[in-house]
């Protein structure tokens, strides 16, 4: 289906990857994904490499609507160790940073990952493309209106999907430009979207796949599915078991996901409806 070079270690998937959402933060959004020590941080990534992760995403900083930004510094001391900890027992690990500053993606990478995903598409920290091209990693780029302060004020579009999809287009020659190879596309549900925009590039997620670069969704657990169903992110699994479902089935290429065993099984699932018997 796709490669990735991941500093200099081929990532290949023949059918849809999980990425394991491990939040080194203490206010992310799901209670059940923070992970504010390196021991549980270890312990989180065995758990999800046992149950079949392809890749692990490991961030300081919480994304939340409305969530307090932190420095650099202090996303430093949340995640690198961590993330050391993680490539020393498990060195043929996959590890993504997700972090939207320069300095924090250099030293992750030092310290074991090889994946960047940023949710500000190199608005924040201006420097961090640059960075990447450096890094020579894969680069994951995602679509926010606004920043995660203000971002679900008052989102507006005329066409969310049509502008989404322009923002591709046109963001990926910038990192072509700049020299990053590998990208990786997220439509970023949530992120300056309302429920219904959500549902809008869900329902014509396959327009993505006109872009030769693959496809991520992050859906897990978010407010798209709890409020829709008056639940809690708690009480959200089987909710986001449907959506990712839709995901796959509309093209979705990667999946990114706080329980990664039931996103495992989707993955194999709709893979076995799709091609087996042709």
């Amino acid at each position: 289906m796709f490669t990735l070079n991941c500093n200099g270690r081929l990532l290949v998937a023949d059918k849809p990857l999980v990425m394991g959402i491990i939040n080194a933060t203490p206010d992310s959004f799901y209670a059940g994904s923070r992970q504010n020590t390196e021991d549980s941080i270890l312990q989180q990534a065995e758990l999800m490499l046992r149950q079949g992760a392809d890749i692990l995403d490991i961030g300081g900083q919480s994304t939340r609507p409305g969530s307090v930004k932190v420095d650099e510094e202090e996303e430093l001391k949340r995640v690198i160790d961590g993330i050391a900890a993680v490539h020393k027992h498990f060195p043929h690990s996959f590890i993504s940073v997700d972090t939207y500053y320069s300095k924090v993606a250099r030293e992750a990478v030092d310290a074991g990952a090889s994946i960047i995903n940023d949710i500000s598409a190199g608005s924040i920290d201006t420097t961090l493309i640059k960075t990447v091209a450096e890094l020579k990693v894969p680069y994951v780029l995602m679509h926010m209106q606004g920043n995660p302060q203000t971002m679900q004020q008052s989102p507006t579009y005329q066409n969310v999907t049509s502008e989404v999809l322009d923002f591709f287009i046109q963001k990926i020659e910038v990192l072509k430009q700049a020299g990053i190879k590998d990208i990786i596309i997220d439509p970023g549900f949530g992120f300056g979207k309302t429920i219904a925009h959500n549902f809008e590039l869900l329902r014509h997620l396959s327009v993505f796949k006109i872009i030769p670069h693959p496809l991520m969704i992050g859906v897990s657990r978010k407010s798209t599915i709890f409020k829709t169903l008056g639940i809690t992110a708690d009480e959200a699994l089987n909710g986001t078991t449907v959506l990712n479902t839709i995901g796959l089935m509309n093209g979705a290429n990667i999946i990114r996901v706080h329980d990664v065993k039931e996103a495992k099984e989707a993955v194999t699932l709709v893979y076995a409806c799709m091609h087996l018997g042709e």
